[in-house]
């Protein structure tokens, strides 16, 4: 029953509420959109609409402000080395340093694909690519996270089963695709984890339920885009033909008819 509600709920997953449509176009920010939704400067497909939660699928939709039909950018799609010490938001109310404050010079507006929390480095993708993104984050299209993980203690055999295994933690079931331990001692162990959820913070509150809690934790690879020389604060444009090469499924998944 839940498969089936699942695949039912699947075209759903396309749509995004017209302010925040208007957000990862670049056409303004969230709260513009909202004043500039509110106050009926905002048509979709010819309609005046003046609510901001309208739900509505940006690839398909023709949004005019004041009459202006508005076109898409190009898709974009960046890989960021972020450093620890960056938050994945575009601002923050604690003043703390953004990953925005890394990509000053890139013209598009992008927006995280899922984040990384504030101690976390590695591999972060950024688009305005909105379906794009949204197909990463898709539990269902279970595209692998890497990351390297130190924890406090000694990992065994039989803790790397038991991340594989899953745990239940604040009423969410988590669960590693992959767990090798690659060095361990007394003191600290290295592991090398596999996602394909991607929850929030889901490899610290892994370890932490089995008792190692994470000191230091680096995403190495997200789908096919690894880190490789990267150093941090670094990034780089994605070319179609990476993005082909990293994500073959979506590309396959683009092509193929749609059913009448």
């Amino acid at each position: 029953m839940a498969t089936t509600a699942r695949r039912r709920a699947a075209p759903q997953r396309n749509t995004v509420s017209l302010e925040r449509a208007l957000s990862k176009l670049g056409l303004a920010s969230r709260s513009q959109a909202h004043a500039l939704i509110r106050d009926g400067h905002v048509s979709v497909d010819g309609r005046l609409v003046r609510n901001p939660a309208a739900r509505i699928v940006p690839e398909r939709a023709a949004i005019a402000i004041d009459g202006t039909v508005q076109t898409k950018s190009a898709a974009v799609t960046i890989v960021l080395h972020k450093p620890r010490g960056y938050v994945t938001t575009r601002s923050d109310p604690e003043g703390r340093k953004t990953v925005y404050d890394l990509i000053t010079d890139l013209p598009e507006r992008v927006v995280p694909v899922g984040r990384l929390d504030l101690a976390t480095s590695g591999v972060l993708l950024l688009t305005n690519d909105t379906q794009f993104g949204n197909w990463l984050t898709d539990p269902e299209s279970a595209v692998p996270r890497v990351y390297l993980v130190t924890v406090e203690g000694r990992a065994t055999p039989e803790a790397a089963v038991r991340l594989v295994e899953g745990i239940d933690d604040a009423g969410e079931r988590l669960r590693a695709s992959s767990v090798v331990v690659r060095k361990a001692s007394t003191r600290e162990s290295h592991l090398v984890v596999t996602l394909e959820q991607g929850k929030n913070r889901e490899v610290r509150r892994l370890l932490a339920a089995i008792g190692h809690p994470v000191t230091q934790l680096r995403r190495v690879r997200f789908g096919g885009i690894e880190l490789g020389t990267m150093t941090p604060g670094q990034w780089r444009r994605l070319s179609d033909q990476e993005l082909s090469d990293a994500f073959p499924e979506y590309q396959l998944r683009r092509r193929a008819p749609n059913p009448k």
